[in-house]
């Protein structure tokens, strides 16, 4: 890997763990603006990326899976919500899963912004260091944003879909959080199709934010 490469790599991944704080964060302002201040507590409501680190999840998975694959991908350590504090527990809880997803769609939208700007008004090629590194980051926010909202136990969606099913079908669907790291593992990995469909919804949602942003500049 020559120096140059290596200067993206690291301002990639620096944007992915900015963007994992800033989701995790999400998550904690509006469980504190729901009552329950527990990550507010613990310290979680913060930008602060170290308070939010997992070295597995944050680090090394990321910084291997780019080397390795050209992929980008990881996450942060969970913010604890503490659902019998919150005012209105099965409502809030929802809104406070899909905040984190939401903070991505919203970085995306910025990053997006940042990289036409930086060809547009900056006269940077598309190629270069700058719009590679906002690119990157605009594909890795709306990535995290797409695969949090699939509905699998304790993935973001499974706590909206919690929200929308009928109650007598909600204790049975949430118990399936017990194995939630096997079925996505199955999902993603063993399942047809499935990451096809993660492929296509991220790209669906890549050219909103596109057309959001004023389309090509």
């Amino acid at each position: 890997m020559d120096t140059l490469e290596l200067i993206r790599t690291g301002a990639v991944i620096t944007i992915l763990i900015l963007s994992l704080a800033i989701h995790e964060a999400a998550h904690a302002f509006v469980a504190n603006l729901c009552g329950d201040p527990t990550a507010k507590e613990q310290g979680r409501l913060t930008l602060n990326p170290i308070v939010h680190i997992d070295p597995v999840m944050t680090l090394i998975v990321p910084l291997f899976l780019w080397m390795s694959t050209g992929f980008l991908f990881g996450g942060a350590k969970p913010v604890p919500v503490s659902p019998h504090r919150l005012r209105h527990p099965l409502r809030d809880m929802s809104l406070v899963a899909i905040a984190g997803p939401l903070s991505n769609i919203l970085l995306a939208i910025l990053l997006t912004v940042l990289f036409k700007a930086s060809i547009h008004w900056g006269n940077y090629e598309p190629s270069a260091l700058m719009p590679t590194v906002l690119y990157w980051g605009v594909i890795a926010n709306v990535f995290l944003a797409v695969f949090n909202m699939v509905p699998i136990p304790p993935l973001d969606g499974s706590r909206v879909m919690a929200y929308l099913l009928p109650s007598g079908l909600r204790a049975s669907y949430m118990r399936l959080e017990s194995f939630g790291l096997m079925i996505v593992i199955f999902v993603f990995f063993v399942l047809p199709g499935s990451r096809e469909f993660l492929g296509g919804a991220s790209e669906a949602v890549w050219n909103f934010v596109w057309a959001l942003t004023g389309g090509n500049w």
